[in-house]
């Protein structure tokens, strides 16, 4: 799967340098900009990268004006279909969310996670082109159920209470496919009854991440996650394909 658009060219990572690449922009958004919590090693070799990333598809977009073959990957999303989850370590996010509606499940679904861009390709084509490329993933894959976690800035739920509240009680997800926040990191979603919560002020209060999943029918798994070591507090977004309108399942094979 290759997608070139003059500028970008979207694909996924065939080569060491590419993931080493894509591990370098997520050190950059991650740790540099976010503040998350990673290895000696990690800090060493400037990259964020885990044990899970053999077991990953590296879906990756590059700005072919960058010569630097370090540098050019400006778009990154993990890619863990569940078959190589079963084979491998399992799915990342297990460790903050009990997996059960998947790992039990005839289905096929890929777990979705490490998505960033570059500052200077946020809020353009960019993320058209990379969201065309996980449409194409999943089209050419036959995946049914999308999930992984997607974050909130900082580790205070509270200040979130309007956007997670919303979340909590609008979309929620069927039990059949709801994992559920586990641990004591969980934090319960449901901070403000129904009645206090405003839809403007919650979606002003959302990542634009999550936005876009909720506009292509996502919908959340039970409780929030506070992940201290990446300094987020995570939630389990899952997208079932075969429920999403059709003009929606159109716009996303084109770029959400």
């Amino acid at each position: 799967m290759i997608i070139d658009e003059s500028k970008y060219l979207v694909k996924i990572a065939q080569t060491e340098a590419e993931i080493f690449a894509a591990q370098r922009l997520r050190y950059r958004v991650f740790v540099t900009e976010m503040g998350a919590t990673v290895s000696d090693e990690c800090h060493r070799a400037k990259r964020e990268y885990d044990r899970f990333d053999p077991y990953f598809d590296h879906l990756i977009l590059i700005d072919r004006d960058i010569d630097d073959p370090h540098e050019n990957v400006v778009g990154v999303y993990r890619l863990l279909p569940s078959e190589t989850a079963a084979k491998g370590l399992g799915f990342y996010g297990a460790s903050e969310y009990d997996f059960a509606p998947f790992t039990n499940s005839t289905r096929k679904s890929v777990e979705l996670g490490r998505s960033c861009l570059a500052q200077g390709h946020r809020g353009g084509c960019a993320l058209h082109l990379l969201w065309q490329g996980l449409g194409d993933y999943v089209a050419q894959n036959q995946v049914e159920i999308l999930f992984g976690v997607a974050s909130f800035a900082g580790v205070d739920p509270q200040i979130y209470a309007q956007a997670l509240s919303h979340l909590h009680h609008n979309h929620l997800a069927p039990e059949c496919i709801r994992p559920v926040a586990r641990g004591d990191s969980a934090v319960d979603m449901n901070i403000l009854p129904r009645d206090q919560v405003d839809r403007l002020a919650a979606m002003r209060q959302m990542p634009s991440l999550i936005k876009s999943y909720l506009r292509l029918g996502g919908v959340v798994g039970a409780g929030a996650y506070v992940d201290d070591a990446f300094n987020t507090i995570d939630v389990c977004m899952i997208m079932d394909t075969q429920k999403m309108p059709k003009t929606q399942r159109s716009r996303y094979a084109k770029g959400a």
